[in-house]
């Protein structure tokens, strides 16, 4: 069982990372290997809505995001952390983040992550963490991809990395968000083992509200 860890701050050691490093030291613990990802400095171009990764197999834009989707072929859950900038999710993880579910949906990728569970952690000095929330968690509630909470929102505050070693709360809900995670993965891998089957997947259907 292995959980991929998106670290969507510009920051590769900053405060995003401190929580996400929390979780991966938990997960260990709990006997979940982890890694951490960081999606780098080089600028992230938005999906331009071409489709080309429906003849291609990956988005046409041949950067880090293609490298995450090939990469996330072989992790059984994930794991997205975002500073609050302007009250919601880095521009940099929104970009990247679209683009890869929208390749891997296009491109019959889908199972790369439908059915694996998903988490959101946001980080901030002060406010604009629930909004960050409730933006990534939509990546995951479009892929059928159960959802994975702590005790509290999935948050930490502080400015510094130092400030969010000190937000005791926000760091033991990140150890909370672990465990849970490493849970679910457990109950999925003994489910597979008991031969219980995933749920049927029926052919999707598109209703457009202008004709």
């Amino acid at each position: 069982m292995k959980v991929l860890l998106l670290n969507g701050s510009p920051h590769k050691n900053g405060c995003t990372y401190t929580a996400l490093n929390e979780i991966a030291q938990t997960l260990k613990e709990e006997g979940v290997d982890s890694e951490i990802y960081h999606i780098g400095l080089k600028p992230i171009a938005g999906c331009m809505g071409c489709q080309s990764c429906v003849n291609l197999g990956h988005c046409v834009i041949d950067d880090k995001v293609n490298e995450f989707v090939e990469l996330a072929k072989d992790f059984d859950g994930f794991i997205f952390g975002s500073p609050v900038h302007y009250a919601s999710a880095s521009g940099a993880i929104t970009s990247f983040l679209d683009r890869a579910f929208y390749s891997a949906f296009l491109s019959g990728k889908g199972d790369i992550f439908r059915h694996k569970p998903g988490a959101a952690v946001a980080s901030a000095r002060r406010s604009g963490t629930t909004a960050t929330l409730d933006q990534l968690n939509k990546y995951f509630t479009i892929s059928e991809m159960p959802v994975i909470s702590g005790r509290y929102w999935n948050m930490v505050h502080g400015h510094t990395p130092d400030e969010v070693k000190q937000d005791f709360e926000g760091l033991q809900n990140m150890r909370v968000l672990a465990r849970n995670m490493a849970w679910h993965l457990k109950c999925r891998k003994a489910a597979e083992q008991s031969g219980i089957p995933m749920p049927k997947q029926e052919e999707i259907v598109f209703t457009n509200f202008i004709r």
